[in-house]
């Protein structure tokens, strides 16, 4: 008789880790299924056994593969199972998200200073109790492996008793079809597994080299300078600008020629977004993005950035925190100011006529929003100062956040100022955002969930364009702007001709 600590059959062992996995990591996954399926009906309630029965049963015969073939690499993979279960899990309870490809592909681009500010006491609960815990016992337990005979009478009635289940279901079949974005990214541990394969596969399918767009041409010797300003998670409804109660606009709304336009975010995540903002239409391809094409048709164009997620950059000015700031002087040099530090003097520097700078910020991303700016522009009392936004009130949870926009609207109106004083160049800001935010409407947080499912918190975003008094310039009647239009504005407003330039995208008259 074989005792559980040290000795179990492989089909037990199996068995019983397809069952903790269940109980462990799949409380997201069907709660999901409750609050989508009528349950109360015969078909649902047969839908949602189906669907346990099956999750038991294909994670056993996975396992059940791995360990025939290899008690040694199962072990590992189970163990690996289970820490990064944990943690993901942490993530989907915490933040709601839902790790799809779109999440995988945000998470491998994250620096260690974002992810570094996820940590609490509750993510080493959750990889302690239902990660390293359950590690130690599959280390230590002896698997005792199955016949040659026993394993493949077990593998075809399993087989069998699948498909006929799948079967069973096929009047379900579309509801499973249109929710399967959101099944396959609670299901532990394919919703990683399988896309972050899927992720690295389209990758390898993307061009090495981006696809050159067709050559541009100067219109006229005018000093010309826009300035870029790609926010981060900020989302359009708390600007007082946008009609927001609280006054987080206090600056702007008080500057001239300061108009804002509704629009959408075309992704819920930084580098889609990012890549929307700075190409000229929406694509899978990597076409030449705004910078690298205007820095190779002899335009001045300087990235400065506290943030990640861009496209590759080929510019010769790419400036990044680190270079910015032995050179800055003050507090707010450890915030997005740093942005600022010689900005003006750099474009008076240059010997070009016409000058973009992309400021990318980093002003708004959760989860530790109260760290986001100094402590003059906490403006909105109490703040949340937990990276577990569940614990905090909704009240202190928009204060932090709301505070952020305080804090944008302070940049955006001290670039307004310095573009002021350049009287020689007719100048420009546009400030426009990667993506919006949840904050705990509808029990979600932050961002990055599949646009078709995505609430418009995270995908409706601020469009804010300022442009000096000389620089004759006037701006069309938008009813709603997508980030394509930054391409084909920033053309217009230097004055330069291409191939590509579609009007129809052009905010200026």
């Amino acid at each position: 008789m074989y005792t559980l600590k040290n000795n179990l059959k492989l089909t037990r062992f199996v068995l019983l880790m397809s069952f903790l996995n269940f109980i462990f990591f799949h409380y997201p996954f069907f709660k999901f299924v409750f609050n989508n399926v009528e349950y109360k009906n015969l078909n649902g309630m047969f839908l949602i056994l189906s669907l346990m029965i099956l999750m038991l049963v294909l994670n056993a015969f996975v396992f059940f593969l791995l360990f025939f073939l290899s008690r040694y690499v199962g072990k590992f993979l189970l163990v690996l199972f289970f820490i990064i279960n944990s943690v993901a899990v942490y993530f989907v309870n915490t933040y709601s998200v839902i790790i799809d490809e779109s999440m995988i592909g945000n998470i491998l681009n994250t620096n260690y200073d974002e992810s570094s500010s996820f940590f609490s006491f509750k993510l080493v609960v959750y990889l302690l109790f239902l990660g390293i815990i359950p590690s130690i016992y599959i280390i230590k337990v002896k698997v005792i492996n199955v016949t040659v005979k026993r394993f493949f009478v077990l593998i075809s009635l399993t087989l069998l008793f699948i498909l006929g289940l799948v079967i069973a279901n096929s009047s379900n079949v579309l509801w499973i079809d249109k929710n399967s974005k959101t099944l396959g990214g609670l299901a532990m541990p394919w919703s990683y597994t399988v896309n972050i394969s899927l992720f690295y596969a389209h990758e390898s399918k993307k061009n090495e080299k981006e696809i050159l767009l067709p050559n541009a041409t100067i219109k006229d010797n005018q000093k010309s300078v826009v300035v870029l300003v790609i926010g981060e998670s900020a989302r359009s409804q708390n600007f007082s600008l946008y009609g927001y109660n609280k006054n987080t606009n206090p600056l702007l709304s008080k500057t001239n020629n300061v108009f804002h336009f509704n629009a959408k975010s075309d992704a819920t995540y930084t580098t889609a977004g990012v890549k929307s903002i700075l190409e000229h239409k929406n694509t899978d391809d990597l076409y030449e993005i705004l910078p690298n094409y205007l820095y190779r048709n002899n335009v001045e164009v300087i990235w400065r950035t506290t943030n990640w997620g861009e496209p590759p950059i080929h510019i010769k000015n790419y400036q990044n925190r680190a270079f910015l700031m032995p050179n800055c002087k003050g507090d707010g040099c450890n915030y997005d100011e740093v942005l600022l530090s010689g900005l003006k003097e750099q474009i008076l520097a240059s010997k070009k006529n016409k000058i973009l700078i992309v400021l990318h910020t980093s002003t708004s991303h959760g989860p530790t929003y109260s760290k986001k700016y100094p402590s003059e522009f906490e403006t909105f009392k109490p703040v949340c100062k937990s990276v577990e936004l569940a614990n905090c009130s909704q009240t202190e949870l928009i204060n932090a956040y709301d505070n952020t926009i305080v804090y944008t609207d302070y940049i955006l109106a001290n670039i307004i100022k310095d573009l002021k004083q350049l009287t020689a160049y007719k100048s420009t800001m546009i400030f426009v955002s990667d993506h919006g935010e949840s904050l705990g409407e509808k029990n979600l947080y932050m961002h990055g969930l599949p646009l078709s499912i995505a609430p418009k918190e995270q995908y409706e975003i601020p469009f804010i364009v300022w442009y000096s008094d000389n620089s004759s310039k006037h701006l069309k009647t938008n009813e709603m702007l997508s980030q394509n239009h930054v391409f084909h504005s920033v053309l217009n407003f230097l004055n330069i001709q291409s191939p590509i330039y579609n009007e129809e995208l052009n905010i200026f008259k």
